[in-house]
């Protein structure tokens, strides 16, 4: 079969001998890293509206006090602006212990989950999937891009 119309490309085709238990735990490991990515694009997102927000109490203090609210201009001042999400920590060091710890152990773990079990190889659940769901033959159900 000429390469290029294979059913499954070689970088995603199932190494022989990996079982089909093997390769639905990948597919899973694989679906709980793109959560774990996910969580990690809302703590940016987090990060940056917290951010904003801490930016905005500038110009709330000084409308407060052209209003005349010198005492809640202050509190805001005081308690608010510059203040902790959690207990010694901007939003940044969150972010940073996130990537560095949990999120990088995941990544690891399942890259090397794959190299151990599969080649290497990515998406093999998927690519197989791919496979069992297109209509041979019709337009957009290629198996893979045209040369």
């Amino acid at each position: 079969m000429d390469r290029k119309r294979q059913a499954v490309d070689e970088m995603h085709a199932r190494p022989a001998r990996v079982e089909d238990a093997t390769v639905e735990a990948l597919g899973e490991l694989s679906k709980a890293l793109e959560t774990v990515h996910r969580v990690r694009g809302h703590l940016y997102s987090a990060h940056q509206l917290v951010g904003g927000a801490d930016l905005t109490l500038d110009r709330v203090v000084e409308l407060m006090r052209k209003a005349g609210h010198g005492e809640v201009a202050n509190r805001v001042e005081r308690e608010l602006l510059g203040r902790n999400l959690i207990p010694g920590r901007w939003t940044f060091q969150i972010m940073e212990e996130f990537d560095d710890g949990y999120y990088a152990a995941f990544q690891e773990i399942e890259r090397d989950a794959r190299e151990k079990l599969a080649g290497g190889r990515r998406h093999i659940y998927e690519a197989e999937m791919k496979e069992r769901r297109r209509t041979h033959g019709m337009p957009g159900h290629e198996a893979t891009p045209e040369a």
